[in-house]
């Protein structure tokens, strides 16, 4: 579209934040039963305005795309979802020390490759940017996800990436502690709610 601003021009999570934003769309995402966030594709599209990937006229213009496209509308759904668990899985194995699955690797090799084959580099205002090729792809917010998740492997701060310390919640993050000693998503969520246990625990009598 006419006067689209480029993938590096939108403000956004630096430093890795975008692609565990991503890997975080699913509730409890550690516990046996998830609860998924990204149940449609406008439900991708709003997530994706939400991290300024997309200009609200570009997510009207791929809304709009969609509705002509169902089929491949659904199909971006489950991309989107297959991506987002082989991001999670292979940063969870990463926060924990272990090597990363096969599979994980291989199916965000596949989507990097597809995501790269669609970018190109631009230059605005004296700068290089990231933009992409085929404004009308529906599934062009997941490119600069992939991007930003190849950057976070690659990088000097990938022993940063850590895992909320709730066995069920299992959200990531990057550590920028001093001693590199944050344990939790949150402290507003499960931090409080680990607080509330510890207290309850100690607060009971020794009778019960």
């Amino acid at each position: 579209m006419d006067g689209a601003v480029a993938d590096s021009d939108r403000p956004r999570p630096t430093g890795g934040e975008l692609s565990l934003a991503f890997a975080n769309t699913a509730d409890w995402h550690a516990s046996d039963h998830p609860v998924e966030s990204l149940t449609s594709y406008p439900e991708i599209v709003a997530w994706s305005q939400r991290m300024s990937i997309l200009t609200e006229p570009e997510a009207q213009h791929l809304l709009e795309e969609a509705a002509r496209r169902p089929a491949e509308a659904s199909a971006v759904l489950e991309q989107a979802i297959v991506l987002r668990e082989a991001i999670y899985w292979l940063f969870s194995a990463v926060s924990r020390g272990l090597s990363p699955e096969v599979d994980d690797l291989a199916a965000f090799n596949s989507a990097l490759s597809a995501a790269l084959a669609q970018s190109r580099i631009i230059q605005t205002a004296g700068d290089f940017v990231w933009d992409c090729t085929a404004e009308d792809a529906l599934d062009r917010m997941l490119w600069p996800v992939v991007r930003d998740a190849a950057d976070l492997m690659t990088s000097d701060i990938l022993d940063r990436v850590g895992q909320c310390a709730d066995a069920r919640c299992g959200w990531l993050f990057i550590d920028m502690s001093r001693n590199r000693s944050r344990r939790w998503c949150s402290m507003k969520d499960c931090g409080n709610r680990a607080k509330a246990q510890r207290h309850y625990q100690r607060s009971r009598s020794p009778e019960e």
